[in-house]
């Protein structure tokens, strides 16, 4: 029988945790473990600072970093656990050493798959990006990536074996009645692409998310104000998506800049029955009809437009949204997800 580990290196946000309550659900023996929890290095803060002092002396090119936990430690919890399929999500690289891992898998003859579903954020960490891939992508069985960008890099350039894998969301119980009192709902962290945009609709937009009071001097008075400074999750942040006529999303400039635009929150609106209105992308335009089940935009001036026409609009903006919850029940749920993940790692 599978016995399936995660191994959860974004716990900050609950990708992790769903993931294991889907596996559950499919009757899948499974344990979640948090790596953010797990007995660290003795005196980790002073060892990493010194030693990456010393690497950046000698080395001054290459990635060097000290993973926070006792891999003893660590590999007594393996032995307890004993599982035949360990699943990492997104990365293991800032606890474990990669080769780590892969001692665990040769030793304990463990299968190792990774969820890849943050390798674009390292676009801009080219060291850290150039270590990530050549050091721990190769330990893996098998990689299920969120964007088919990503996976065709990943088979095609580097040679591994990878799966186009999107993301989905947790199964919600939808409000018998919508009370829908936010015109437009961006959910977020701040980054320059995404101000420019939102100022072009600052007049409707409601904005929560991380790291954008550090970017006020680069903001008007009006859109700052309609922003609250602090990342929203689990039932609030579903409340916000049942509040929402327009959830918007936006992606970050090294993910737009890499043509991918599959990010989470799609997933999550759909799952809220909401209208989603997303940048375009030709993965985006290949999962879901665009105009019947989700909206995009391509330009500022389309999303002026596109907000005016859809809030002006009702009955056109619930249907696609009726229509994209729909789609979302019939194959974007985690249980699809894991039923995909579950059919490889019994190979």
């Amino acid at each position: 029988m599978t016995k399936v580990l995660i191994l959860d290196g974004i716990s900050g946000v609950p990708l992790g945790e769903e993931l294991c309550e889907a596996f559950a659900n499919i009757g899948t023996a499974i344990t979640y473990a948090d790596l953010r929890k797990f007995k660290s290095l003795k005196f980790y803060g002073l060892k990493s600072a010194f030693r990456k002092a010393l690497n950046k002396r000698e080395n001054a090119d290459s990635f060097y970093h000290l993973p926070k936990l006792n891999e003893a430690s660590f590999e007594a919890y393996i032995r307890q656990q004993s599982p035949s399929v360990i699943l990492v999500i997104g990365f293991v690289y800032k606890y474990l050493t990669p080769a780590f891992l892969l001692r665990i898998k040769q030793e304990y003859n463990v299968k190792l798959f990774l969820y890849d579903t943050d390798s674009c954020n390292l676009y801009s960490k080219r060291r850290e990006f150039v270590f990530f891939i050549e050091e721990e992508l190769p330990i893996y069985d098998e990689i299920f990536s969120f964007s088919k960008i990503t996976t065709r890099f990943f088979k095609d350039t580097r040679k591994l074996n990878a799966s186009f894998l999107p993301f989905g969301a947790k199964e919600l119980v939808l409000p018998a009645q919508f009370i829908q009192d936010i015109d437009v709902l961006f959910i977020g962290s701040g980054d320059l692409r995404r101000i420019f945009i939102l100022e072009t609709i600052r007049s409707h937009v409601t904005v929560y998310g991380d790291r954008w009071s550090r970017n006020y001097p680069l903001m008007s008075d009006e859109l700052k104000a309609r922003v609250t400074d602090r990342s929203v999750w689990g039932e609030q942040l579903h409340q916000l998506l049942f509040s929402s006529k327009i959830v918007l999303n936006i992606t970050r400039s090294h993910f737009y800049g890499a043509e991918t635009g599959i990010n989470l929150r799609i997933f999550e609106a759909l799952a809220a029955g909401a209208f989603l209105l997303t940048d375009y992308c030709d993965e985006v335009a290949e999962l879901f009809e665009i105009g019947v089940e989700i909206e995009t935009f391509s330009s500022s001036a389309e999303l002026q437009q596109k907000v005016r026409y859809y809030l002006e609009n009702p009955e056109k903006r619930l249907a696609i949204a009726r229509r994209g919850h729909e789609r979302y029940l019939k194959e974007f749920t985690w249980q699809k997800r894991v039923e995909a993940m579950i059919r490889s790692m019994a190979v």
